[in-house]
């Protein structure tokens, strides 16, 4: 009979290969927002969740808002209101509710107070929203992080 040792080393599993690194995504932290490889896959799943049908605009966004911050931490602000048929606006982003405290170069009598993510990427991000009505009522939804 052959050893459960021995059957792996024949078959070639090896425990420590995991699956392929995808544009080196796999594995990176997706809330380390200076890497660009972590941005673009960001996009990527917000472009995905933006394109479920919708019958309202408030709903994707809100769609989005939910997966954003359950998922990687980033939350935006309250939605402005949507007139008209078609029309774009950009909310500032916030990883983790943004930043209070110290850190080591922070002088006494001061205070790190921002959004977690202008210490890392220069400006910060904002995600921007683009909605148009259809023909059938329902909205379509595009949003990119930049």
């Amino acid at each position: 009979m052959k050893s459960f040792k021995k059957y792996i080393s024949e078959d070639g599993v090896n425990s420590t290969v995991q699956s392929p690194d995808v544009n080196g995504v796999h594995g990176n932290n997706m809330a380390a927002l200076d890497n660009p490889n972590v941005v673009r896959a960001l996009n990527a799943y917000v472009g995905a969740l933006a394109r479920q049908t919708h019958e309202l605009p408030e709903q994707a966004i809100n769609h989005i808002r939910q997966r954003l911050m359950t998922r990687v931490g980033l939350q935006f602000g309250a939605t402005p209101v949507m007139e008209g048929d078609k029309g774009n606006f950009s909310l500032p982003l916030t990883l983790f509710g943004g930043r209070f405290g110290k850190d080591e170069n922070t002088p006494f009598d001061e205070f790190i107070n921002d959004d977690g993510i202008s210490h890392k990427v220069e400006g910060g991000l904002k995600i921007n929203f683009t909605y148009e009505m259809q023909e059938d009522n329902t909205c379509k939804i595009t949003a990119k992080i930049a």
